[in-house]
């Protein structure tokens, strides 16, 4: 029992910090973030990161996989495992007008997983869900106005704190779920300046989106035993349309150029329309995922994943949005050992990992959905005399298209994240 209260303990004082963190930090400058609730951020952990992201079948006893809360039974009777993750995004984003460089490194998650008894494990920890993040700068003419510059900015992120118990009611079969905190601030913004008037007046539009409130999500895994140590497990993940509370604000102001008394600067002259925190309702989609999982124990792990969200059935404050479409996912990839417990060779007991992935995302501009296409590859490395583990992986792909006046970005992820493995529940003969 003292080893559950010091795992409580730890995962108190780590998760605190880290929520605060969650809220103020941001992790894209995309301009893809402009539109939904921004960027996505992809649901699996360190391990599967370079096995293309497939992991809803996977049941590995060395990995936390949050994906699949069913999966929390597959570890060992008396491990300890803590995980957390860094990333770094390097994109280029071209159109037909001009091209521009970002690049990305920030922290993503942190979770830890232990046992209850044979039958039941658990996991907590701090996962993100999406990222909002742009600024862009729009030049247009109109006539018997002239020049007019547009300007679009924003920043925020909605993250997901979760604590999820999995069961195996019968040999072979496990069910879980994840009970998490939503939560989360975003902010799209906007300019109108006319400089053909010496900036002399500009309107500035600020609308805000805070987002808190709980919800779940359900996992089952069925495994069929095979020989020669193999076996082929099924799994599947569902969250039926979760409901949050959610606080609109929607300000625009014109706004004046003045100096006087040897001060300048823009003073507000008129308020154009003003929505301060209005209460509602945000629905998000149904969301199913089918993954599949051969395992030579020891050896080799192949994964593919389906995943589906009906993104076009969303409702924001009572209402559809008519860029959002339905998201598809597939993914698959593998893991291979040489000699797991080798004495002579340190890299044959590497896992060397390779995978892809295909997305349909939940964006349609310009009458045309966005696609993201990628390949991942990445090596565990084993921790000398620990079952920890450093995983390394990068993904290399294309988002978007630069036809019908659209953003094309290519871009190379790079992780890094830790798995510690700990022995803790063992009773002691001799004191």
């Amino acid at each position: 029992m003292r080893k559950i209260h010091s795992a409580l303990l730890i995962a108190g004082f780590v998760l605190l910090p880290a929520l605060l963190f969650a809220q103020f930090n941001n992790n894209t400058t995309s301009p893809f973030s402009r539109f939904g609730l921004g960027d996505l951020q992809p649901y699996n952990f360190g391990r599967s990161t370079a096995m293309g992201g497939a992991t809803i079948g996977s049941r590995n006893a060395q990995q936390i996989n949050v994906a699949n809360p069913a999966s929390y039974t597959s570890g060992d009777s008396l491990a300890f495992l803590f995980e957390f993750g860094l990333s770094g995004k390097f994109s280029s984003y071209k159109n037909d007008i001009g091209k521009f460089d970002t690049d990305d490194v920030n922290f993503r998650y942190f979770a830890l997983s232990f046992p209850i008894t044979r039958w039941m494990g658990t996991s907590l920890g701090l996962t993100p869900y999406s990222d909002v993040g742009y600024d862009l700068l729009v030049n247009e003419d109109i006539d018997n106005t002239g020049a007019v510059q547009y300007q679009y900015y924003g920043d925020g992120s909605l993250s997901r704190a979760y604590w999820g118990l999995a069961v195996k009611p019968f040999k072979n079969i496990s069910i879980g779920y994840n009970f998490y905190y939503f939560f989360g601030n975003l902010s799209r913004n906007a300019y109108v300046h006319f400089p053909d008037y010496g900036d002399l007046y500009v309107i500035e539009k600020i609308e805000e989106i805070r987002m808190r409130d709980f919800g779940y999500n359900l996992g089952l895994q069925v495994t069929l035993p095979m020989k020669k140590q193999q076996s082929l497990t099924l799994g599947v993940t569902v969250e039926n349309k979760p409901k949050f509370t959610a606080f609109n604000s929607d300000i625009s102001l014109k706004r004046l150029y003045i100096s006087t008394g040897g001060s300048t600067g823009y003073t507000d002259v008129d308020t154009i329309s003003y929505v301060n925190e209005v209460k509602d309702i945000i629905q998000l989609p149904l969301n199913v995922g089918v993954g599949l999982s051969y395992v030579k124990k020891n050896v080799l792990e192949v994964n593919a994943d389906y995943c589906y969200q009906g993104w076009a059935k969303a409702r924001f404050f009572g209402d559809t949005n008519p860029l959002l479409t339905n998201r598809e996912l597939f993914s698959a990839g593998a893991e291979w050992i040489p000699e797991k417990y080798s004495i002579k060779s340190y890299w044959k007991k590497v896992a060397y990992r390779a995978g892809m992935r295909y997305e349909g995302s939940y964006l349609t501009i310009n009458n045309q959905q966005i696609k993201d296409v990628g390949i991942s590859f990445g090596v565990g490395l084993p921790v000398y005399r620990s079952n920890s583990t450093v995983n390394l992986s990068a993904e290399i792909g294309k988002r978007g298209s630069t036809k019908n006046n659209l953003i094309r970005e290519n871009y190379a992820k790079f992780n890094l994240s830790v798995n510690l493995y700990d022995l803790w529940f063992i009773k002691r003969q001799f004191d």
